[in-house]
C-alpha cells in the first residue's frame, strides 16, 4: 500500500525565514586577548621617536657626611653621568588594509565594512604590540633582564618559595608578576598541594590570583617550550625608576596613543587602501626594576590524597 502524502496546511519554516530579519553579530576573532600588560604599563610620550635613558656611572662614589656639632670640613663631591647613554628608537607595526569600494558601498548595513575591517586589524596590531613588548630581541622584557636578575626554580614547578625569591630581586615597590596562563595554573597547583591557596584581587573587572599582595597577570605571549616557561616580576613607572612603555604622540590620523589610521587613496581597480601604523617601545630604567624566574615547569601534576 502506497504511503499517503500529507498535504502542507501552513507556511513552513524555510519559506517563512525569507521574510525574517536575523540578528547578526560583528565578526568575532578568537586571537583577541585582554592585553593586561599594555594597561598596566605607564606610557611615556616620546618626541622624534627617540628616548634617551641617562644613567649615573657609580652612585657609591658620592660622598656625604653626617656632621657632628663641630666645624669639620664637609666633603666635596659630584655625581657623574654615563657619557654614552642608551637611546631607544620606537619600532613600527604596520599593515595596509584594502577594501573594494563596491563591498563598502553595498554591504555596510547594519555594520560598516570599513569600520569592522579596521577594528579587527587594529586588534591584531595591538596583539602584536604586546608580543613585541615581551619578546622583541632589542627591547622586549625577556631580552632586557640583567644577568644578576635571573634566577631558576628550586625543583621545576613554580612554588611559593620561588616567587618569594623573585620578590627579593624587585623588592623596591614591585608591581605585578607576568606569566603564561599555564604557569598561573602550575603555581595554583603548588599552592593547593601545600594548603596555601593564594588570595584573589579584582582588577579591570576580572579576578586575578595574587602572591604577597602582587597580582599574577596572565599573557599568552610568554613563551612555553617543551613544558618550560618563565615568570617575570616588574616595577613600573618613570618616577619609581621602573619599566615604562614608549609611544609617539600627535600622529596624523591618531586613533589612540601611538596608533594611527590614514586613507591612502583609491586605485584604478576601485580598491580603497588604509595605512594602519603603531609606534612603540619599552625601556627598563634600572636593572632591579625587572627580574625573571627561568625554567618554570608547567606540566607537573599531583595526586592529592586527603585523610579519610
Amino acid at each position: 500500500m502506497a504511503e499517503e502524502i500529507k498535504k502542507q496546511t501552513a507556511l513552513g519554516d524555510v519559506a517563512a525565514r525569507q521574510l525574517a530579519i536575523a540578528t547578526r553579530t560583528v565578526p568575532q576573532m578568537i586571537t583577541i586577548t585582554p592585553r593586561w600588560l599594555t594597561h598596566l604599563l605607564n606610557w611615556i610620550p616620546v618626541e622624534s621617536g627617540v628616548y634617551r635613558l641617562n644613567k649615573v656611572k657609580d652612585g657609591t662614589n658620592v660622598e656625604v657626611d653626617c656632621s657632628g656639632r663641630d666645624e669639620r670640613v664637609l666633603p666635596q663631591t659630584f655625581v657623574d653621568y654615563v657619557e654614552n647613554p642608551r637611546e631607544y628608537n620606537l619600532s613600527a607595526v604596520n599593515t595596509v588594509l584594502d577594501v573594494h569600494t563596491r563591498v563598502s558601498d553595498l554591504y555596510s548595513k547594519p555594520y560598516n565594512q570599513i569600520s569592522e575591517q579596521l577594528r579587527l586589524i587594529i586588534e591584531t596590531i595591538k596583539e602584536r604590540q604586546e608580543s613585541e613588548l615581551i619578546n622583541n630581541k632589542e627591547y622586549g622584557l625577556l631580552s632586557s633582564v640583567a644577568p644578576s636578575q635571573r634566577i631558576g626554580t628550586r625543583t621545576g614547578p613554580p612554588t611559593p618559595d620561588d616567587l618569594d625569591e623573585l620578590i627579593t630581586k624587585v623588592w623596591k615597590e614591585p608591581g605585578f608578576f607576568l606569566l603564561h596562563p599555564s604557569a598561573v595554573a602550575a603555581f595554583g597547583r603548588e599552592c593547593t598541594r601545600r594548603g596555601v591557596p593564594p588570595p584573589t584581587v579584582s582588577l579591570f573587572g576580572s579576578q586575578f590570583l595574587t602572591w604577597r599582595g602582587l597580582p599574577l597577570i596572565p599573557s599568552d605571549k610568554i613563551p612555553v617550550e617543551n613544558g618550560k616557561s618563565k615568570i617575570l616580576l616588574l616595577r613600573t613607572g618613570e618616577s619609581r625608576q621602573g619599566v615604562v612603555g614608549l609611544y609617539q604622540p600627535g600622529l596624523p590620523g591618531e586613533q589612540s596613543p601611538g596608533l594611527s589610521v590614514r586613507f591612502m587613496g583609491i586605485n584604478h581597480q576601485a580598491i580603497a587602501s588604509y595605512l594602519v601604523s603603531l609606534y612603540c617601545s619599552l625601556a627598563v630604567l634600572v636593572d632591579d626594576a625587572l627580574a625573571v624566574l627561568d625554567d618554570v615547569a608547567v606540566d607537573r601534576y599531583h595526586e592529592y590524597k586527603w585523610p579519610s
